[in-house]
Formats: structure tokens, sequence, C-alpha cells
């Protein structure tokens, strides 16, 4: 809720913007162009999926970048078709990451530098072996 506020307001000043840069019918032109390519991805999504799918079985890519990939389209899609600016660059950079990830692309995840200094380290497995014995507890 608190970021909807300033997504509306930057979706305010951007239109307005624009819109006095390329002119009412300029606009009206952006939007219907951008709500047309939004249908027809939309539309034609089962391609998308159907090479995907293709792809998993292959091995190509694995069920991470499908659901990325899919997901990454179909919010694009659906953001081409909201008729404002700021969805609509929002969608596009949507539709770029969905085929940064076609070609092979992948963002690395990185938590913590520390645990990649120390890889070898983190196969020690550190065992204390305690056995009984008539006197008592004795420790290996």
């Amino acid at each position: 809720m608190v970021y909807i506020i300033p997504y509306f307001l930057l979706e305010l000043y951007l239109t307005i913007e624009v819109g006095s840069q390329i002119g009412f019918f300029g606009y009206l032109l952006w939007i219907v162009i951008t709500l047309i390519l939004g249908i027809w991805l939309l539309q034609n999504a089962h391609i998308s999926m159907i090479n995907n799918i293709f792809s998993l079985s292959k091995g190509q890519i694995d069920s991470k970048r499908f659901y990325d990939a899919q997901s990454a389209y179909f919010v694009g899609a659906i953001l081409l078709i909201v008729p404002a600016i700021f969805s609509d660059i929002l969608g596009v950079i949507s539709l770029i990451y969905y085929i940064f990830l076609q070609f092979g692309g992948k963002i690395p995840f990185i938590k913590d530098n520390k645990r990649y200094r120390n890889q070898g380290e983190d196969d020690v497995i550190d065992v204390e072996i305690i056995e009984h014995s008539s006197t008592g507890y004795r420790s290996r």
C-alpha cells in the first residue's frame, strides 16, 4: 500500500510530461499501439510457453529459468495493456528480460561473498564420538 501512492504519482507525472511533449493525439496513438501489442502478446503466449516447455524437456533451460521467462512474458504483456507511460516502460523492461532469458542469459544471485571464498570448508562435517564404558563416558 505504501508503494501504490508514489507509483500513481509517478504515472500521473509521466503522463502529463509525455502528453505535453507529444500532444494528445500522439499520446492516444501511444496508448492504442501498446494496447494492441499487449493483447497480441497475450494471444500468442501459448507459442512462447510451448517453445519454453520444449526447451525445458530438452534440458536447455532449467525450471527456474522457465518460470522466470514465462512470468516476465505475462507481466510484460499485461503492463503494456495498462494505459499509462510508466507501466509501459516496466512492461518493456520485463519483455527485455524475457528475451535475455531466451538467449541463455542468467543473472547470478550472490548472497554472501564469504561463502564463495571458503567453499571447501562448507563440505567438512565435524563429529565427536562418545563411547559408553563401565567407568563412564569417554570421548575420542
